[in-house]
C-alpha cells in the first residue's frame, strides 16, 4: 500500500530557533525547506527527510528518535564534542557504555541530545 509513498522522520523542538541552530550549527545541515506558518523546517539527515517542527511536547520522549549510520564513529563523536556535544553513557541489563560508546553485536554505537533533549543516535557496523 505504502512502498512508492514518500515519507519523513518527524523530530520535535520547543525551541525551532535554538534547534535550527543545533541542526545547521551543530549537525551542519542546510534547511531544505521552511514553512514558518506551520513552525516547521524540512531537512535532509542521513538521506532521510526529517521534518523539525515546533511543538511543547519536545524532548519527552526517552527512546532514540533518530540514529545515523557512520563508518568513522569515533571520528564523528570527536567532531560533535568539538562543537559542544555531550554523549551519553548508559548501565543497565544488555547495553553499558564506556566514553559514551556500546559495543553490541555487530555495531558500535552512541547516543546525544540535541537542543530540545530529542536522543539521537550514531552507530557504526564492525
Amino acid at each position: 500500500m505504502f512502498e512508492d509513498a514518500r515519507g519523513a522522520a518527524v523530530i520535535a523542538a520547543s525551541d525551532l530557533d535554538r534547534a535550527r541552530s543545533f541542526y545547521e550549527g551543530v549537525l551542519g545541515l542546510t534547511a531544505e525547506e521552511v514553512q514558518e506558518d506551520a513552525g516547521a523546517v524540512f531537512y535532509r539527515l542521513g538521506g532521510v527527510p526529517v521534518m523539525v517542527y515546533q511543538t511543547s511536547y519536545a524532548g519527552t520522549a526517552q527512546n532514540t528518535v533518530f540514529a545515523v549510520e557512520t563508518d568513522d564513529l569515533a571520528g564523528a563523536m570527536a567532531a560533535l564534542r568539538e562543537k559542544g556535544v555531550v554523549f551519553k553513557d548508559y548501565d543497565f541489563p544488555g547495553l553499558t557504555t564506556v566514553d559514551g560508546v556500546a559495543e553490541l553485536p555487530g555495531e558500535r554505537a552512541a547516543w546525544f541530545a540535541d537542543s530540545e533533549g530529542n536522543i539521537l543516535a550514531l552507530n557504526e557496523r564492525v
